[in-house]
Parts: structure tokens; sequence; C-alpha cells
């Protein structure tokens, strides 16, 4: 089952669809629209429609979360073998992982059981010759988990970097170096407005990270897992007094 955040007319998931479908029957389920940065959002207090547009092509009203719960146990007849959300117009890394669509649908399917990656192409122009490209490795990736699974609770971000890649490397998430700010302006009203993420978006360039990998013209593949527990904090939290707390 394909799903994206960029809406399901999008050239990324096009591409991704026709690629994948030299690995097996794919399904697309995705976004009527663009649903960009809605992270792990899931309806819950309004129906959703789902059109099928085309044979096994559905357009959801919903959220990239809605379509994999949707997909998975509303429109097909059984579970699919592998979940792949994308292709994102635009890079997801390090902290950017929270906000992103995409990754939570890859995230949505790995909760149910299901193996999933999310795949994203870091481009200045997206032209539909771009995604076609990136396709072809999320295809070869698809082929790679179907031969070999993937750890329990794991899921993979895949980003590609424009151009032809130099190859291909297992990376960590890395750490984003905030800059973003809120514009503040007024409408012909009078009245105040805001645009959030006016900032350059800059990350550590630090070896071993998704984001070095990209600026390092590598495909990167992370991965990632549902248990968000810090287990490094174990040590330092136990010396607290929890007994004053209640």
């Amino acid at each position: 089952m394909v799903t994206n955040d960029d809406g399901i007319h999008s050239y990324g998931l096009q591409a991704l669809a026709k690629s994948l479908s030299s690995v097996g029957t794919v399904v697309v389920v995705a976004p009527d629209r663009e649903r960009s940065a809605v992270g792990h959002s899931l309806t819950l207090h309004a129906p959703l429609r789902a059109d099928e547009i085309t044979s096994g092509r559905f357009a959801v009203s919903g959220t990239p979360t809605d379509c994999v719960h949707l997909g998975v146990y509303g429109l097909l007849p059984k579970k699919p073998d592998l979940v792949v959300s994308g292709i994102n117009k635009g890079a997801n890394l390090g902290d950017d992982l929270t906000y992103s669509g995409t990754v939570a649908a890859a995230m949505e399917a790995t909760l149910m059981g299901v193996p999933a990656f999310a795949v994203s192409l870091d481009s200045v122009s997206f032209t539909l010759d771009d995604f076609l490209a990136g396709a072809e490795i999320a295809a070869d990736i698809a082929r790679l988990i179907r031969a070999n699974g993937l750890p329990i609770n794991t899921f993979l971000n895949v980003n590609i970097p424009a151009g032809i890649p130099k190859g291909v490397q297992l990376t960590r998430q890395g750490k984003r170096r905030y800059s973003s700010k809120v514009e503040k302006k007024q409408d012909p009203r009078g009245r105040d407005y805001y645009w959030i993420g006016g900032g350059e978006l800059n990350f550590h360039d630090v070896a071993g990270t998704d984001f070095h990998a990209i600026l390092n013209q590598s495909v990167s593949i992370t991965p990632l897992h549902l248990d968000l527990t810090n287990y490094r904090s174990f040590d330092s939290l136990s010396l607290w007094d929890f007994d004053s707390v209640c």
C-alpha cells in the first residue's frame, strides 16, 4: 500500500506507485489534498470519505495516518505486506521527523504490525523525472525488506539526495539548528496574522547523521522505532526524590 502527505495527485506518489508495481500489486490510499506537516494526526471527530477515483486508487478526506488506518482496516481485503509513504517533496531530516506526515504514515503502519518505510527527495525542481529516479531506489529497498524483513517495531526513514547518489549510508537521526521565526503581519483590516517557519533550515553537520549523508550526496536510511523511552536518562532520574511527589 502506498500513501503520502502531498496528496493523491503528487508526482512523487505517482512515481512511487509505478515503480513498486514491479515488486508487487500496489494499492494507493492517499489524502485528497496536501497534508504536509500534520504529524501523527488521526481524525476522531469527523467522518472520513474515501473515493476510489480509479481502480485501486483511493482519495481520502483525512491525514496520512487516517489513510493508513482506513486502508488497513477498512479498504483493503487483507493487511498489506508493506506500506510505503512518499515520495515526499523535500527531505525529512533530524527533528523534522516529528512534524512529518510522511514519516507518521510509516509509523502508523508499524503500530499495526505492517512493515513500512517513508521516502523523501531532497531536490529543488521536483520534476517527474526526479521522482522516477528516487522511486527506483525505493523499489530496491522494498525488495530488500521483502527478502530480509525488518527488526521488530522498526521502520525506515529514507532520504534521497538530488541528482545521482554516490552511495547509501545507514544513518542516525540528526539535529536541527533552529533559526525558524514567526513573522507578524497585518491584513487589510488591520488585524494581526502570523506565518510560522520563515527561518532558514539548518542542521548540525555531524558524520553518521541523515543530514551529513544527504550533504555528501548519499542516500540516507535511518532505522526508527516506536519506543520513545530515553533509557540513558534512568541513571540520573533515579536520583530524584520521587517520593516527594505524592
